[in-house]
């Protein structure tokens, strides 16, 4: 509901789905996502959204499956306006994070 509200106002958003379990998402949040991740979507006006499939949740399985993946992590990099989403790797580095953000603007 919260994503459907901020692109129809096409507003930019970064969306994180990951789980508790997934090693690969704890990685990527304790390695990409540090201050500067977080000062890049601040200087690009871009509302961070995470959402936790620890417990299948189904409106998260529901997002999984319309980017046809069957599991976390998914990082998704909405622009501002109605552009598409840019489904990003699941491996991230602060470098090509950053420029995600900066494309979305």
């Amino acid at each position: 509901e919260r994503l459907t509200e901020l692109r129809k106002s096409g507003k930019a958003v970064f969306i994180n789905l990951s789980a508790d379990w997934c090693i690969t998402c704890l990685v990527n949040e304790r390695m990409a996502m540090g201050d500067a991740f977080y000062k890049a979507l601040e200087d690009n006006h871009i509302t961070y959204l995470k959402g936790d499939w620890t417990h299948k949740d189904p409106q998260i399985t529901q997002l999984l499956n319309q980017y046809n993946r069957n599991g976390v992590p998914l990082y998704l990099v909405f622009p501002k306006g109605l552009g598409q989403a840019e489904i990003l790797p699941q491996l991230l580095t602060k470098t090509s994070l950053i420029e995600a953000l900066d494309r979305a603007n």
